[in-house]
């Protein structure tokens, strides 16, 4: 993780460093979506405004602050993204496994999965309604996979455009190319994403999945399997990164919590949100009391129930951004509580 950048008052060429940090939200899912990795894209963006700051008594106000920034952050992004490995989900990476533990052998280095962000991070969650579903649309797992399939300048100019909503004359002054090729760059950036596989729109919550949560919350740390399983879809899906292996199926799902998961049992689950998607803090029982960091669970619903639980275990690397705590102490006697 780069350092943080300490809040002056001091302006250079008109340039404040609040004025530069106020762009970091939009930039964080830019470079996000660039890179699939959440603490690359801290490094990614932290670069941004140290060169920004360097550069500010150089800064001609020729394009807007914003404009200039983006330059950066796309040059920064591509830079970080020449290397011919693509992150991905477990499930673009290999066919699907049984649920014995044999398959814990097969470990993905750090660069190959997809790691999360949070949705506090990249989204204005004050902002209307279905702006806020548009945007995390833009920042689900899914969306986010298909997206490294592409080349880096092609998706710069996908992301600019068609998620950030720039007009193409300006992204091509941006990245240094004329308006055709940008115009050629979109199409085949729209035919490699159109043969992605698509997801549900995403959409507010409504009462009956608020509820589906709760009742999920409440299954996972009594570690009732019956009442769990009512609350998947019969085909659901489980990933747990960095591990490459993936459940599909309800029954499989199961079998894995009592078996070779079965150390989950005890769990304390804190919400919030992640990629778009409600996602769990999973923290297991410490023998040396409390609870530890175990596991970011990200759900995809699909309707009234769970059709994905994608579970991060590279706790290390997220629960810091994601601000959960670093452990949860044991329950005060008497009250359940901690």
């Amino acid at each position: 993780m780069g350092p943080t950048m300490t809040p002056v008052t001091t302006s250079v060429a008109g340039l404040e460093a609040e004025h530069l940090e106020q762009h970091r939200r939009e930039l964080t899912g830019f470079c996000y979506r660039m890179l699939g990795s959440g603490s690359e894209t801290e490094d990614a963006v932290q670069e941004t405004l140290v060169k920004a700051w360097q550069a500010a008594p150089r800064f001609e106000g020729r394009s807007s602050v914003r404009t200039w920034l983006f330059r950066i952050a796309a040059n920064v992004c591509i830079d970080m993204g020449r290397s011919p490995q693509r992150r991905a989900r477990p499930v673009d990476l290999g066919p699907v496994r049984t649920p014995d533990p044999e398959h814990l052998s097969d470990v993905l280095p750090e660069d190959r999965w997809i790691t999360p962000v949070a949705d506090e991070h990249v989204v204005d969650l004050d902002g209307d309604p279905a702006e806020v579903a548009a945007v995390r649309d833009t920042i689900r797992l899914a969306f986010i996979a298909a997206l490294q399939r592409l080349p880096a300048r092609q998706r710069a100019a996908l992301v600019l455009c068609e998620v950030l909503a720039w007009p193409v004359r300006e992204v091509a002054e941006l990245l240094d190319a004329s308006v055709p090729a940008i115009n050629s760059a979109l199409q085949r950036a729209r035919a490699t994403m159109a043969a992605a596989p698509s997801t549900e729109p995403s959409a507010p919550l409504t009462p009956d999945q608020e509820a589906l949560l709760g009742r999920y919350l409440d299954a996972f740390e009594r570690y009732d399997m019956n009442a769990l399983a009512a609350l998947l879809h019969e085909d659901a899906i489980q990933t747990m990164p960095p591990y490459a292996m993936w459940l599909q199926g309800r029954d499989d799902l199961v079998a894995w919590y009592v078996g070779p998961g079965a150390g989950c049992q005890g769990s304390r689950l804190l919400p919030g949100w992640a990629n778009g998607c409600p996602a769990f803090a999973q923290y297991r029982a410490d023998p040396a009391g409390g609870h530890a960091p175990w596991a970011l669970q990200v759900l995809e619903l699909r309707g009234d129930r769970i059709a994905e639980v994608h579970a991060f275990l590279d706790t290390a690397e997220c629960f810091e951004r994601f601000g959960f705590p670093a452990h949860l102490p044991a329950p005060r006697a008497g009250t359940g509580t901690a």
